[in-house]
């Protein structure tokens, strides 16, 4: 039950309404008036937060789960074991886990708890992952696009194997539990010695939930304290403000791996040290959240913007305000007539999840700011931005984004605008740059490309810095310090603009302006194929892969695309498509869909200052 100062805290409202209520209808001066209201507050109390405190999801997302079974049934080669299509890869076989949960539930409305069937695909299944494991207790990490990426520990395959057996083994032929118990031994032997001693990343964390589980099984001390130390150890290194770091600022999109492999952990162990380390992650993914659901792009290292609402995984379901995040995702998934949830995730929540009370988010009003004044947000009526101050040097590394795109702009009708995160190899992806953007560019084919920016071109900041009152963001480009400032003041226009302080730095001692090189301010669109785009100047089509490029004057005053209309100057140009560099394909290789419009604004000696203006019908 609710305490009443718990509920006085959450809901001060209701508190102010029923004393409004008491005086007016007793005229009770105001001592009275707190008496009665304490014996209100006893009488009803307990009525009002029942209803509040409770949230049955697991009763909601079980036919998910059940519902996913007779398809998933199908997809089995029942000769080899195998799931899915061809090239066999190991996370094909993740079904077992969603295929054991719902053999393993007990439930009126499961029609598949303890059938023959489910167990013999699930064993089956498990077959297949032993038949193809390597000497090392490893498989071969092989894409759908054929490419291999060499042989890995797969974690997304191991801890479903691992919780797969947890709930059936007691029901497996002495022959084959004594088949599965080696190889997975083997597995999480190597899983021991090799994963838990790396430094601090998705993959690792999500083994080491395994691991513990697998040491609970096996009687492994060894094992579990290894787990927990490595769980701890992402628990310390969690930033303040919810997120894990993979090298400089929030990883948003993995973000959700750590709270799922914590979360899986916690309801494994009874382990309180995470406890606070979900909460806060719930936090920051509710902050870092667009008002239709979808995952803030703009300040994650490692991953772009995906359209469509994000569902929370059981990491979420450890404090009312995750509860609540929850709810108000699912909600919105089923308001666009979406499934709540897939069939994995509904194993987990039924699985592990905790039930309690759901605290819905509030309205995304007013102004976040996250992280010391990294990065903020502003929703004001139709509109939300949010505006990056996190900055580093490039990385080598393929998998670390350039931090370059540093403003989205969001309206409630069209979705994203302005935005859509951070690639590499794509200078025309950042918000300024200075010098010859053709020097940094992805060539076809190439799979180990020098990602580091040549001499003559600054496309990521040296310096970056918050403005939150005026939402700005103050930048610095190879001692050229640029500004960009965000205007949704009005509902019906939202106004960007982008100051420099021209092709040389004031006080830089230089006389020769190329020294420094052109200054540019880019605004990457977000871009639909297939959706009709035009311009004042009456030139149309639809969004295909055939480029276009519009000079300068080109366009006429606007330009116009999937439900907006941006008005430009005279001297911008629009090119399409702008593709990004896909780290998840070995030749970095991009499909159109992920391009943007890009449009680029000049600077000169004369022109210091640009601006756009984006409107919504």
């Amino acid at each position: 039950m609710m305490k009443a100062s718990m509920f006085k805290k959450r809901h001060p409202e209701v508190l102010r309404r029923i004393w409004v209520w008491v005086r007016r209808c007793f005229g009770l001066p105001q001592h009275d008036t707190l008496l009665v209201l304490i014996a209100l507050i006893v009488t009803f109390l307990p009525a009002v937060a029942r209803a509040q405190e409770t949230w049955e999801y697991k009763k909601a997302f079980l036919h998910h789960l059940t519902d996913a079974v007779p398809k998933l049934l199908k997809s089995q080669n029942k000769e080899t074991g195998a799931f899915g299509e061809e090239p066999w890869i190991c996370t094909d076989q993740n079904v077992i886990y969603p295929l054991a949960a719902a053999w393993a539930i007990k439930d009126d409305a499961n029609p598949w708890y303890h059938k023959a069937e489910v167990l013999d695909a699930v064993m089956l299944g498990g077959d297949k992952l032993i038949a193809e494991m390597k000497p090392s207790g490893k498989w071969i990490f092989r894409k759908k696009d054929n490419s291999t990426w060499g042989d890995i520990y797969m974690p997304w395959t191991y801890t479903r194997w691992i919780r797969a057996y947890s709930v059936i083994r007691d029901a497996m032929p002495a022959d084959r539990r004594a088949k599965w118990e080696k190889a997975l031994n083997h597995g999480y032997e190597g899983i021991a010695k090799e994963e838990m001693q790396k430094r601090l990343a998705n993959i690792p964390c999500m083994n080491a939930m395994g691991l513990y589980l697998a040491g609970k099984l096996f009687d492994r001390s060894d094992w579990r304290d290894a787990a927990t130390a490595y769980e701890h150890k992402v628990v310390d290194y969690q930033n303040p403000a919810g997120f894990w770091s993979e090298h400089a600022g929030p990883v948003v999109g993995y973000n959700a791996v750590y709270l799922d492999a914590l979360g899986t952990y916690y309801a494994i162990s009874g382990d309180k040290y995470v406890l606070p380390a979900l909460q806060r992650g719930a936090k920051f993914h509710i902050a870092m959240s667009y008002p239709d659901g979808s995952r803030v792009e703009t300040v994650d290292e490692r991953n772009w913007y995906e359209p469509g609402i994000q569902t929370p995984n059981v990491g979420a379901t450890f404090s009312p305000e995750g509860r609540g995040w929850l709810k108000r995702q699912t909600d919105l998934r089923k308001a666009k007539k979406m499934a709540e949830v897939g069939a994995d995730a509904a194993a987990s929540f039924i699985l592990y999840g905790e039930v309690g009370e759901a605290v819905t988010p509030p309205e995304k009003a007013g102004v976040q700011i996250l992280d010391d004044h990294n990065a903020m947000t502003r929703r004001d009526g139709p509109w939300f931005t949010c505006l990056s101050a996190y900055h580093t040097n490039v990385s080598a590394s393929r998998w670390i984004q350039d931090r370059q795109n540093l403003i989205s702009l969001f309206h409630d009708k069209t979705g994203l605008i302005i935005g859509g995160g951070n690639t590499k190899l794509t200078p025309l992806w950042s918000t300024f740059t200075i010098g010859d953007t053709s020097l940094l560019k992805h060539t076809p084919g190439d799979e180990s490309p020098n990602f580091i920016p040549p001499i003559g071109l600054w496309h990521t900041p040296v310096d970056a810095a918050l403005d939150v009152d005026q939402t700005r963001l103050l930048l610095e480009y190879n001692l050229i310090k640029c500004q960009v400032r965000v205007d949704i003041s009005d509902p019906k226009l939202a106004k960007v603009t982008y100051i420099t302080e021209g092709p040389v730095a004031q006080d830089s001692g230089e006389t020769d302006p190329s020294t420094r090189g052109p200054v540019e301010a880019h605004v990457p669109l977000w871009s639909k194929l297939g959706a009709e785009w035009k311009t004042a100047s009456g030139q149309s089509g639809k969004l295909s892969a055939e480029p276009i490029k519009l000079a300068a004057g080109a366009t006429g005053d606007w330009f116009e695309h999937n439900g907006w209309r941006i008005h430009i100057p005279q001297n911008a140009t629009v090119e399409w498509p702008v593709l990004p560099h896909n780290q998840y394909v070995k030749d970095g290789k991009a499909e159109v869909k992920d391009a943007r419009i890009v449009v680029t604004l000049p600077f000169d000696r004369e022109i210091l200052k640009q601006e756009v203006t984006v409107e919504v019908p």
